[in-house]
């Protein structure tokens, strides 16, 4: 009996050994705590209602940027968007002249128009960059979808519904070739900076999210 506790305790140990990474909340489930305008101040509820685990753009109020910088992470979390709705998640978020800008995961309903007319555009694409790949499985309107952003270095991977469906690293060339294509091409060194706020894109339409986890990678 001795030996089976001494081993449960050693198993314990080793699950929670200091210094190891660990998923952190970065949406308490109830309030906007931790969670700012794009000057870094506080935000009110109303437009964006934080209510019974969901964060609910409800209504014209801009968006919403992480009070913290992060550099390498994986970060994960579930959303659904309304009828034609757009929204986004926008990562290493930085200044560029007088815009926020940062690589941005498109949060859609493919039928708005941005969808229907450009691949790039569409749910989970890496926007106006990267289309999302054909193993991509996409939930119908109204129901939940689970992401997925994983940044290393330069490295960005896109998942949607645990299947990956975007993979480049920025500075390659096929990253440069879709650069110049894109709406970022006047933007010198575009997603280049090695960290940034995350922020949840008001793009005047109802989306829903939940469960937001983090994982700072060392």
């Amino acid at each position: 009996m001795k030996k089976a506790i001494w081993t449960l305790a050693l198993a314990v140990t080793i699950s929670v050994a200091p210094g190891e990474e660990k998923w952190v909340p970065i949406f308490d489930g109830e309030s906007l705590k931790g969670w700012t305008n794009s000057k870094g101040g506080e935000v009110k509820e109303g437009a964006w209602v934080a209510e019974k685990g969901v964060l609910h753009r409800k209504g014209k109020g801009g968006d919403l940027y992480t009070a913290k910088e992060y550099a390498d992470f994986e970060f994960r979390w579930e959303w659904k968007i309304s009828p034609k709705g757009n929204s986004g998640v926008k990562y290493r978020v930085t200044k560029y002249g007088s815009a926020n800008l940062g690589p941005e995961y498109q949060v859609l309903d493919d039928e708005h128009p941005d969808g229907k007319t450009n691949v790039k555009r569409q749910a989970s694409a890496l926007y106006d960059l990267f289309q999302p790949g054909e193993k991509r499985k996409l939930k119908p309107v109204g129901e939940w979808n689970t992401s997925m952003v994983v940044v290393k270095g330069k490295h960005l991977q896109h998942y949607l519904n645990s299947e990956l469906v975007v993979d480049v690293v920025v500075g390659s060339d096929r990253w440069n070739e879709a650069y110049k294509k894109s709406k970022f091409k006047g933007k010198e060194n575009f997603a280049h900076n090695p960290s940034g706020r995350i922020f949840l894109q008001d793009h005047g339409d109802e989306v829903w999210y939940r469960k937001l986890e983090i994982k700072e990678l060392k």
